[in-house]
């Protein structure tokens, strides 16, 4: 942390100024970089003018100007108002869906609640409230989330959906994880029978198995965050590896790599519901790569965090970089909007191919 800078009061504030920091500094991603598996089709005479491209798409039932997320990074500390109010200002001006770190914090502590809901005073077309999954079950002797509390963490941000994180592959690996796991769908099922719930994976992706337990429990839509992009057991590697915990450090390079590759899941998951593609998108080539193989959105964090630590006037830089990329790949591929875009032809290939080749056979 930076001198001067407000000292987190609790094990939940401390964790998650550890996360925005090591996410920031240290490489998280895997060694290949799945999303060069998708091959598109270069269209020679593309037949359209690039300024007359629309890259417009309803999500959820909200209006997107452009089919991009920025994914949940953080809240529940004092520097995460500042990047997520940078956030939420360049979600408006791009119409742009915005997600928030999970709200747990906020919850046990009211006073953190301005750290999420500052993102209510911009017109931001598609909200994404966060809570946990492991947090809906009960752990030991504490209680479990209610719907009331899906509720609560709603109104905080003025939430369009409820994003459920599946991030067990995190618990498992962090000393103070929540690893009690039975129940999770009833709970999942209860919690969406009341509230607009999208299941949110954080980096270890959604097979075909999940995204169908998922549909049934009535879910309106999946985030796969599949692997590829930060690996939350990297982080908690270097979490141990700091407070020199040697046992969750040899955890957490174990499973490092853990996970089903995005492009992988964002196909084994297209069981009919909205997919927000998420887990290593590093260009609007790679949102292009994703809506050409099934997904209705693409989602990025990790290329826009160290930009949020810095402000707004990077973020905007950031995101009009990635609406531009969008823009070239469609007109390359003659897409004058997202449904064309959709129904371009894709190749998978190379270890995507593999997994896609041996998981479906």
């Amino acid at each position: 942390m930076t001198e001067g800078e407000e000292q987190p009061e609790n094990m939940i504030e401390r964790r998650k100024v550890d996360h925005v920091e090591i996410c920031a500094r240290e490489d998280l991603t895997t060694g290949y970089s799945y999303w060069d598996d998708v091959k598109l089709l270069h269209a020679s005479m593309p037949e359209i003018d690039l300024r007359d491209i629309d890259t417009s798409v309803t999500l959820f039932g909200r209006k997107l100007s452009a089919p991009i997320i920025i994914s949940a990074m953080t809240g529940g500390f004092g520097k995460a108002k500042e990047i997520n109010e940078s956030l939420a200002s360049v979600a408006e001006k791009y119409g742009i869906g915005l997600g928030v770190g999970s709200q747990r914090a906020a919850l046990e502590n009211p006073e953190l609640a301005e750290t999420y809901s500052v993102i209510t005073g911009y017109d931001v077309p598609l909200r994404i409230g966060n809570l946990g999954l492991p947090q809906l079950v009960r752990q030991g002797s504490k209680a479990p989330l209610a719907v009331e509390d899906g509720k609560a963490a709603m109104e905080m941000v003025n939430a369009h959906v409820l994003a459920v994180h599946l991030n067990y592959l995190q618990e498992v690996v962090q000393p103070e994880g929540d690893t009690c796991a039975k129940g999770g769908l009833a709970a999942v099922g209860k919690i969406s029978s009341q509230l607009p719930v999208m299941a949110k994976e954080t980096g270890a992706g959604i097979s075909r198995e999940s995204a169908l337990r998922l549909k049934k429990a009535g879910v309106r839509g999946l985030d796969i965050g599949g692997l590829g992009g930060t690996s939350f057991s990297a982080v908690e590697y270097f979490r141990a590896r700091s407070a020199k915990d040697a046992s969750r450090e040899n955890i957490g390079k174990a499973f490092w790599d853990w996970g089903i590759p995005s492009p992988v899941s964002v196909v084994l998951a297209d069981v009919g519901l909205p997919i927000v593609a998420t887990g290593g998108l590093r260009t609007g080539l790679d949102v292009a790569r994703a809506l050409c193989i099934g997904a209705s959105c693409g989602g990025m964090a990790g290329r826009l965090l160290p930009s949020a630590l810095k402000g707004t006037d990077a973020v905007d830089r950031e995101v009009r970089t990635i609406i531009d990329e969008l823009k070239a790949a469609m007109f390359l591929l003659g897409a004058s909007d997202v449904g064309e875009l959709a129904a371009a032809h894709a190749l998978i290939v190379g270890q995507s191919r593999d997994w896609l080749d041996h998981v479906m056979e």
